[in-house]
């Protein structure tokens, strides 16, 4: 898929090379340029073919003449047996630093020992065979040659321009992190705007890599454009999570910091990436939420106001005294240093069991978990404390046995 991709994005002029090598059994015989609007790749290959036709005519008439040309003005034909092989025009002979005439005549006179060569080569079934063999792999080697000559400086010279870039982005991400903590408080805004301008200076390389490359950046718009559909298909996930990303950055249903719930996903924001949300759990483990999960999900935020409330259910016997149990609770959530006096604590009678009646103790406190479970467990403490100390009992789980008397046993029959 990616070759195919690939394959929609065209080399521009500067990637295409304006010169290229017309071969003959594996063998260079001498560079074109670009002419008449035709790339001089095309120029070679057509020439190729022309002279790999004269070599499959059983014909020995293969005489090479130099003609002046119709047009364009100045330039001159290149023949076999009344054939046209190539025109040398004004661009080739600026290239060669010849005369037309003079650069015509040159090319004449090497292919004209091109194809006695390759006739002398072909001149029995045998010796045809593996000329044809020899012929297609030498052609192959100086293919991939000329190809990577071309390629692998473009190439070389778009890994570095990522690697700059890269670093570049690096280096405004540290800039921009050093000058917001300075006059920027809100972690969220500062991750959004760190994370947008890091992609935007990517971005930016990218485009140059692509310049590099010889990729024109209308050619990549163009390939993008024929390539939308299989990449809606192929990178919907990813495109789905780039955009949920932003969406939570900016609408901020959460915050950096803030304790949440997530599905089964349960601890303290730690990042939230463009790609998806990482969350520290309360065990210490990092969990990565896709973002798209995280927007489309029933979020719980237990941080989101600074205070939480609390509730602790309380069993009493039936023969408890109920007012005076209310209030020795209430008075053991008041001598809990974290346990907020307003709202105030309260006590409410939840329901009836069949063997106790519940309460409930509610108090507020601060919402983080770990001042929540800690003040949780210190009022429980405190209740156990002020209940025994008041003389009120617990409940506890009692083992009834009733024990049942055996039948009596039938009287024996006497005898008389």
């Amino acid at each position: 898929m990616l070759a195919a991709w690939l394959c929609c994005f065209p080399l521009g002029a500067g990637a295409q090379s304006t010169r290229a090598t017309v071969l003959l059994d594996g063998r260079v015989l001498f560079v074109v340029g670009d002419a008449a609007g035709q790339p001089a790749r095309a120029r070679a290959r057509a020439i190729e073919e022309r002279l790999g036709a004269l070599l499959e005519a059983p014909s020995r008439q293969r005489s090479v003449s130099v003609l002046p040309a119709s047009s364009p003005p100045g330039s001159y034909l290149v023949t076999v047996a009344g054939r046209p092989i190539v025109t040398v025009g004004i661009e080739d002979a600026e290239d060669a630093g010849l005369p037309a005439r003079d650069l015509a005549r040159q090319w004449a006179g090497i292919i004209e020992r091109a194809l006695a060569r390759g006739a002398e080569r072909r001149a029995s079934a045998g010796s045809r065979f593996v000329t044809e063999v020899q012929s297609s792999i030498e052609t192959a080697f100086a293919r991939l040659l000329e190809s990577a000559v071309v390629v692998i400086p473009r190439a070389l010279a778009a890994i570095l321009v990522l690697f700059a870039f890269w670093m570049l982005a690096r280096l405004v991400r540290w800039t921009m992190r050093r000058v917001f903590r300075q006059f920027l408080s809100d972690l969220t805004a500062e991750n959004l705007i760190k994370q947008v301008g890091y992609y935007a200076v990517w971005a930016l390389g990218l485009m140059v890599a692509a310049g590099a490359f010889g990729i024109e950046p209308e050619d990549v718009a163009t390939g993008l454009g024929l390539t939308s559909i299989a990449l809606g298909f192929a990178l919907k996930d990813i495109l789905s999570n780039f955009v949920s990303g932003l969406l939570i950055l900016i609408l901020r249903p959460f915050q950096l910091g803030d304790q949440i719930i997530i599905g089964e996903t349960e601890g303290s924001v730690e990042r939230i990436e463009l790609r998806a949300t990482l969350i520290r759990t309360y065990d210490g483990r990092v969990v990565s939420v896709p973002n798209a999960e995280t927007f489309t999900s029933r979020v719980t935020n237990n941080t989101a106001s600074p205070v939480r409330r609390a509730a602790l259910r309380i069993y009493m016997d039936y023969d408890t005294e109920l007012p005076r149990c209310c209030a020795v609770l209430l008075e053991a959530a008041a001598t809990v240093d974290e346990v907020l006096p307003e709202p105030a604590p309260a006590v409410r009678v939840l329901q009836f069991e069949k063997d106790a009646v519940v309460l409930e103790l509610r108090f507020w406190t601060d919402s983080r978990r770990s001042d929540f479970v800690a003040t949780a467990s210190r009022v429980r403490l405190a209740a156990i404390d002020q209940l025994r100390a008041a003389g009120i009992p617990l409940p506890s789980p009692t083992l009834s046995v009733e024990l049942v008397p055996p039948a009596s046993a039938k009287p024996a029959a006497r005898g008389g």
